[in-house]
C-alpha cells in the first residue's frame, strides 16, 4: 500500500512577507550578514516596504542603516540575485543547470522546499484575498516542474548545508 501524497497548500505568501530578514554576504569580509527591519512599531502597510532597515555583520562588526525612497527586487533566474534595499548579493543561493535558486531568508527558503517536495499542490483561492500570483506561483517553471524535483531539492539541501557551514 503507498503513503499519502505530500501535500502543499499556498499559504498565499508574497516576496514582501519574507523582506523583514534577509541574509546576504557582507561587503567587508564576505560572510553571512544581516538585513532587518529595526525593532518597534510595525509602519503603516502601505510605508512598511520602505521603512528603514539595518545591515548588521556579525563577523566583523559592520553597521549601516538603508533609509532610502528606492528599491530594487532580483529578477530573473540568471544574474546573481540581490537584497532590495542595499543591493548586496543574497547568502542562499546557488546555481542549477536551468537557473539560479535564491531565497531571501530560511522560512523563504523553507517555503520553497515544502512548494518543490510536495506531490499535491494545492492553489489557494485567488477570490479569497485578491492575491493572484502569490510567491509559489510565481516561481519559474523550471522549479515548478516535476522532473527537476531531484535537482532543486539538492540545490535547497546544498544552500542550507552552506550555512549552516558558515553559521
Amino acid at each position: 500500500m503507498s503513503s499519502a501524497p505530500v501535500r502543499f497548500r499556498d499559504p498565499r505568501s508574497t516576496e514582501y512577507d519574507f523582506l523583514d530578514s534577509m541574509l546576504v554576504r557582507c561587503p567587508r569580509c564576505e560572510r553571512i550578514a544581516h538585513v532587518v527591519r529595526p525593532p518597534g512599531p510595525r509602519p503603516e502597510p502601505g510605508q512598511a516596504l520602505y521603512a528603514p532597515r539595518h545591515l548588521v555583520c556579525r563577523s566583523c562588526g559592520l553597521s549601516r542603516t538603508w533609509a532610502e525612497r528606492r528599491i530594487s527586487f532580483p529578477r530573473g533566474s540568471a544574474a546573481v540575485a540581490r537584497d532590495p534595499y542595499f543591493r548586496l548579493p543574497l547568502w542562499l543561493q546557488t546555481q542549477t543547470r536551468h537557473g539560479r535558486l535564491w531565497a531571501y531568508s530560511l522560512p523563504h527558503l523553507d517555503l520553497i522546499g515544502r512548494f518543490v517536495a510536495a506531490d499535491l499542490r494545492e492553489r489557494a483561492p485567488w477570490y479569497d484575498t485578491g492575491r493572484k500570483m502569490t510567491l509559489v506561483a510565481r516561481l519559474p517553471s523550471w522549479m515548478k516542474s516535476a522532473k527537476n524535483r531531484d535537482e532543486v531539492l539538492r540545490a535547497v539541501d546544498r544552500i542550507r548545508a552552506a550555512t549552516v557551514k558558515a553559521g
